[in-house]
């Protein structure tokens, strides 16, 4: 059973080779704020419009607040991809809108600085995060989706054991306009790499 403390997410970690998913805290603001800056361009043909207050202190505040709702309600679990060694902020990966009864599936988002980009970083989160949704949640399928345009994000999927399965037009509203998505899935009996994880 997942535990919870008052105001807070639980101080849970799972380490891969070298890196490890932990919740975000309240601590993990400033790098927050400076890691998302530094990237903005980057992070933003991909991402929902950010609002004016996207960068600011209330902005993470109201971010984490949201992470916790979820996570007590079971149904999203956020996570800050850090390095393992050193704690350092990489990215964000979230296992969001998890369904439960017939369906027991959930879906994959992410993002990463891009100074981390393109190493490795993020197909080492993924399957830290399956590992998470399939053996500590039990969920039956994980999907995930990506513009049509975005050929680092299908290749990582596809390396990452997810199946292309269709299309669904004008799917998010990304960037401040509704686009086309690539939708993939993955099934917890499916091959993927093998990561190992360690729970902490």
């Amino acid at each position: 059973m997942l535990q919870f403390f008052r105001h807070s997410l639980p101080r849970c970690r799972y380490s891969g080779p070298r890196i490890a998913l932990r919740p975000p805290r309240v601590s993990d603001q400033a790098a927050w704020m400076a890691v998302r800056d530094r990237s903005k361009a980057f992070l933003e043909p991909w991402e929902p419009a950010w609002p004016r207050d996207a960068l600011t202190p209330g902005a993470y505040r109201r971010r984490l607040h949201r992470v916790e709702q979820e996570w007590r309600s079971g149904v999203g679990y956020g996570f800050f991809i850090v390095d393992d060694g050193t704690d350092d902020l990489l990215g964000g990966i979230t296992l969001a809108n998890v369904r439960r009864g017939v369906v027991e599936s959930a879906n994959v988002g992410y993002w990463i600085a891009e100074q981390h980009a393109r190493r490795g970083y993020m197909s080492e989160a993924i399957q830290v995060l399956l590992d998470f949704a399939f053996c500590k949640l039990n969920l039956h399928r994980v999907e995930a989706a990506c513009l049509v345009h975005n050929e680092a994000s299908r290749n990582l999927l596809l390396k990452s054991g997810f199946q292309l399965e269709g299309r669904a037009r004008k799917y998010l509203c990304i960037a401040g306009r509704w686009q086309d998505h690539d939708t993939f899935g993955i099934l917890r009996t499916d091959d993927r790499p093998a990561v190992p994880v360690i729970e902490s």
